[in-house]
């Protein structure tokens, strides 16, 4: 199906600095951007970086002069999404794992599966099959944790979510994340854009590997798993922050769209 995604971002820059956004579409086997345009006003010198491991295309600005500056950014993009049965993918043990995979088994920054290990393992470390474990443990953060706007900063980690049972869509992902590594399932961090999020705004889920497959999961259920367009992907929020600011630079305004360019979309849930 394809998307139709953008975003306007706007910024007071007070002195000079350097600004590193993370808002492209990313192109992967299963997206495929087909047009894309980014417009910086003022026109200033930007630099498009792709990180190493390919997950992130990360753009620098260098902002020399005070003023407003106004970014847009607009693409085409074609995803493919694939409802496969993933009952029968049995667990991979960590001898056979692909080193790439491994450093999302560690603890990280906001994910402390270290400190989760009893509790997934009390709660869900019964359970045979690695995707029910999985659709388990997404479907206990959501009974069990309450959205709630504006009840956490950049300081919250899944520890703290699991004892304030609140948070955003940033805080049920990470603690997805962690219970998934403490259960020796690698997890990662996705942000994307999303159909059908109400407000329209960037969103955050995860993935776990299963069977040699990056499998997406949304605890929040707040958006289609096949109307998600990725951004980035990384350890936990700190690898794929939206935004990184260099200097007195003031973020004053921003908006997001994903709209469907297809007919025929049917919202898929997969684990509901």
């Amino acid at each position: 199906m394809k998307f139709r995604i953008s975003t306007e971002m706007t910024y007071d820059v007070r002195s000079a600095g350097t600004l590193l956004l993370n808002i492209h579409a990313l192109s992967t086997p299963t997206q495929t951007v087909l047009e894309e345009t980014f417009l910086v006003d003022p026109i200033i010198n930007i630099e498009e970086i792709q990180s190493g491991n390919g997950e992130n295309r990360i753009v620098r600005l260098e902002l020399n002069e005070p003023g407003m500056v106004q970014i847009t950014y607009q693409a085409l993009v074609d995803n493919y999404f694939q409802i496969k049965n993933y009952n029968a993918l049995e667990e991979i043990v960590v001898s056979k794992m692909d080193p790439k995979v491994l450093p999302f088994l560690y603890p990280s920054r906001y994910c402390q599966s270290d400190k989760l290990f009893r509790l997934a393992n009390n709660l869900f470390g019964h359970i045979i099959s690695p995707y029910e474990k999985v659709v388990t443990l997404s479907n206990w953060i959501n009974g069990n944790v309450e959205y709630q706007s504006g009840t956490t900063d950049n300081h919250t980690s899944a520890f703290d979510t699991v004892t304030e049972q609140a948070g955003v869509c940033r805080d049920f992902a990470h603690l997805g994340i962690a219970l998934c590594r403490a259960l020796t399932i690698p997890a990662r961090y996705f942000t994307g854009y999303a159909y059908q999020l109400s407000p329209a705004d960037f969103h955050a889920c995860f993935e776990a590997y299963i069977g040699e497959e990056w499998i997406l999961f949304d605890a929040t259920r707040l958006a289609p798993l096949n109307g998600m367009i990725k951004i980035a992907s990384g350890q936990d929020a700190a690898d794929t922050s939206i935004a990184n600011i260099f200097g007195d630079i003031i973020f004053t305004a921003m908006q997001v769209n994903c709209e469907l360019e297809d007919e025929g979309f049917e919202p898929y849930y997969r684990w509901f």
